[in-house]
């Protein structure tokens, strides 16, 4: 069987609510913030779904003993957001996963030549080849960013089938790059905006998420 990039567009009213603030350009940055908290908070919930390992076990309720099934908490979890946009949904992700570990992977992109670079890489030499591992990235333009991502994780071991991608805005030209390299990958988004500008904006977007969640 031929495998193909899954991109989910939950259509929860939560999600498209907080969606509409976010890319108001009136909002201040504070409303900004919590609207990145609620979209990390419900997109994760929506990835999450299938995705964690669970074992069965039994419990004593007041009344009797029944079935009881949990997560595994041997299976290695991740979170990876990618710098800086990517802390504005943090808060969000680990409401839902508060038990994963978290490594940080700065990349900037000249805005010039949209050639992305790495500035700050604290992930380890390698992963557990079963770790489940999310990816915080509020934006996927170009796809620079995300494939200089991705990358990195693979060869350390990363199983893209394992991943999920969590973002709140996503172009078909990032799409379409991740899904001819990683096409076992799951990429969740609050929308699939209509392409980019000259400058390598989405449009219509919500600008740039890195300065209008630290209000810079």
């Amino acid at each position: 069987m031929t495998l193909q990039l899954r991109v989910y567009v939950p259509p929860h009213p939560l999600i498209k609510h907080w969606l509409a603030i976010a890319r108001d350009v009136s909002t201040p940055p504070a409303l900004f913030r919590s609207a990145m908290t609620e979209l990390g908070r419900w997109l994760t919930y929506e990835a999450t779904r299938d995705w964690f390992t669970t074992v069965e076990a039994t419990v004593q309720t007041p009344l009797c003993e029944c079935p009881a099934t949990y997560i595994n908490p041997e299976a290695p979890m991740v979170v990876i957001p990618i710098l800086r946009a990517g802390l504005a949904l943090m808060e969000g992700i680990q409401s839902v996963v508060p038990l994963t570990s978290v490594y940080h992977l700065g990349m900037v992109r000249d805005e010039e030549t949209l050639q992305v670079s790495c500035y700050l890489n604290k992930l380890p030499d390698g992963f557990d080849p079963q770790t489940r591992l999310i990816v915080s990235e509020p934006m996927l333009a170009t796809g620079g960013t995300i494939m200089a991502t991705m990358a990195e994780l693979t060869k350390r071991g990363i199983d893209p089938g394992l991943m999920r991608i969590i973002s709140v805005v996503a172009a078909p030209q990032a799409l379409q790059s991740l899904s001819q390299e990683y096409p076992s990958l799951q990429v969740y988004t609050a929308i699939i905006d209509q392409g980019l500008d000259e400058r390598g904006f989405i449009v219509p977007g919500l600008g740039d998420a890195g300065d209008r969640t630290f209000g810079t």
